[in-house]
């Protein structure tokens, strides 16, 4: 049964500020707790675009989220490796794991390369990224080489390279296992694809999730909190718990930009009701 973001707090008797605090008068029952059932939640730091290292560190530990992917106004492209590792220390020092990076463009093999290096540099598990389809072979060598993963990132309309995370799968099928998908399922619910259907349809080669919700599912559509658009979270949900997905889901909370906190906060905890209920 698909429940809407009201129908939800109901059931759970819960407020989002009982289940987060932009205060910091409340926390978890369990600090230490990174999953909800059995998925992991993650920070795509685009959502703190607008806010500083320091400040983008603070706010996810404010949400008890343990795992974050930086993006490069956070972990800058050209640093160098000395201050690559500085960044990733500081980002465990504060407790958090960084899994991931992106989204990284590559539309030159040195920018293929250049990815790579700075994933080596960072400790990464995987690279969120968009490589020309060109470029393909060479992400693949580099996939053999630094035996870093690879999770290509669908951006729905006007995306002339991976529109859908189908088009992605058939660009990358016969590559590296290791090649593989980040679902962005606002962008997906924005070409029309149901992201639940294209979870299941292409879990071998799913890595990472960004969490979003869109207002319509038409090139204009919007974001909005998780829960009050047009996406079936807990459909989309039960699905990658069905499916056994072992990545993470990680919220790219792309509305508010210079306060995002609120709506972010109320994000997480409508997936966590979500993840008690299903």
């Amino acid at each position: 049964m698909k429940y809407n973001r009201k129908e939800f707090l109901k059931l759970l008797g819960i407020s989002i500020a009982g289940a987060t605090t932009l205060t910091g008068t409340k926390t978890w029952a369990n600090p230490k707790k990174t999953k909800v059932g059995d998925l992991t939640l993650g920070i795509a730091s685009y959502t703190f675009r607008n806010y500083s290292l320091e400040d983008t560190i603070a706010m996810t530990q404010r949400l008890n989220i343990k795992n974050i992917a930086l993006k490069s106004m956070h972990m800058p492209l050209e640093s160098s490796p000395k201050e690559i590792k500085a960044i990733a220390d500081k980002i465990k020092a504060a407790g958090l794991s960084l899994y991931g990076a992106g989204v990284i463009y590559m539309k030159t093999p040195e920018e293929v390369n250049q990815a790579f290096e700075y994933a080596k540099h960072a400790g990464l598990q995987v690279i969120i990224g968009v490589p020309n389809i060109e470029l393909l072979d060479l992400a693949n060598k580099k996939v053999q080489e630094y035996d870093i993963k690879l999770a290509i990132h669908n951006h729905g309309p006007g995306d002339d390279l991976y529109a859908s995370p189908a088009t992605v799968y058939e660009k990358v099928q016969k590559l590296d296992k290791r090649i593989g998908l980040c679902i962005d399922i606002g962008h997906t619910q924005r070409i029309g694809q149901n992201p639940a259907k294209m979870a299941e349809r292409f879990q071998d080669r799913l890595f990472d999730v960004h969490m979003k919700d869109v207002n319509k599912a038409a090139a204009e559509g919007e974001p909005l909190e998780v829960g009050r658009g047009i996406i079936d979270i807990p459909g989309f949900l039960s699905t990658l718990k069905k499916i056994n997905y072992r990545g993470n889901v990680a919220f790219e909370y792309e509305k508010d930009g210079d306060d995002p906190l609120a709506g972010l906060a109320e994000s997480v905890g409508y997936v966590r009701g979500v993840m008690k209920m299903i």
